[in-house]
């Protein structure tokens, strides 16, 4: 059984996900423009540079702040 984290949803069509597969992370995004992402890792280090690279405050419906949380969720995993 994998272990899974919703780091956000904002609705059915928009969520962050992340299933951790042994040694593997596995983020699942999901959006209305793109529709779904995967993206694997093989360590956090990769996932939360990624991540960083990745986001924009300005995507996020309450900005900055938002894109802290989201970062921080990422981490906690």
């Amino acid at each position: 059984m994998f272990a899974k984290h919703v780091i956000y949803k904002h609705d059915n069509y928009n969520m962050l996900t992340v299933e951790v597969q042994g040694k593997t992370l596995v983020v699942r995004e999901i959006s209305d423009q793109w529709g779904e992402e995967c993206h694997k890792f093989l360590s956090r280090a990769e996932m939360m540079h990624w991540a960083e690279n990745h986001f924009d405050a300005k995507n996020f419906p309450r900005g900055e702040e938002q894109l802290r949380e989201t970062l921080d969720n990422l981490r906690s995993i």
